[in-house]
């Protein structure tokens, strides 16, 4: 059939979806590092500072996507070479994966790509303790192991319980987070950098 309304069709018809709320989510990017040692490919992995949120534990370079970024890559590449010190010509950035949407509301794009072997490392002290790295071929072995983490509904205390069907009887959804732990040389990853791993492992040949 023809649109009654052709303005309104043409504003949808030429219309990019996106996300819905967006302005009450944050951005965050990732890089998920390779090496080469003696020619094996590596997974570099950080321990974080003691100065920063959720210090000591592993992760990703990565951290939030700024206005002056120019894309999600853009922010993902410049977190890396600011928390390890590398410099931009030893980064090559291969593509995107998959990006995550958090019930903490946040989006995470999560990038991969290659430090050159030889390159320099300068950790920012500030957001960085150590780095370590671990051959694919040992993580691609792993089996970790998971847990569920079960998300539930809790409305405030003025919530307008009359206001909906069965009042405070309603039959919220609920949600649940799988929860997966790598276990390497004493070292947990586990949280959203053992999710992106996962990702990663399943998609590396």
């Amino acid at each position: 059939m023809k649109p009654t309304n052709h303005s309104v069709y043409d504003f949808f018809l030429n219309r990019e979806a996106g996300l819905l709320d967006r302005e009450h989510y944050r951005s965050f990017a990732i890089f998920v590092p390779i090496i080469y040692k003696q020619n094996e490919p590596h997974l570099l992995f950080q321990v974080r500072g003691e100065n920063i949120k959720q210090p000591g534990e592993i992760c990703f370079p990565g951290g939030k996507v700024d206005q002056e970024d120019a894309s999600p890559k853009a922010a993902a590449i410049r977190e890396l070479i600011e928390e390890i010190g590398v410099s931009h010509s030893e980064v090559t950035c291969y593509g995107p994966l998959d990006y995550m949407i958090t019930p903490y509301r946040f989006t995470l794009y999560p990038f991969i790509g290659e430090i050159a072997a030889n390159a320099t490392f300068n950790l920012n002290p500030d957001e960085v303790q150590e780095v370590f790295t671990v051959p694919i071929k040992v993580l691609k072995n792993m089996e970790p192991k998971t847990y569920n983490i079960y998300l539930e509904v809790q409305p405030e205390d003025a919530f307008p319980y009359h206001l909906i069907p069965n009042g405070e009887e309603y039959n919220w959804r609920t949600g649940v987070v799988h929860e997966h732990f790598y276990e390497y040389n004493g070292r947990v990853i586990w949280g959203l950098t053992a999710r992106i791993l996962k990702h990663v492992l399943y998609l590396l040949p």
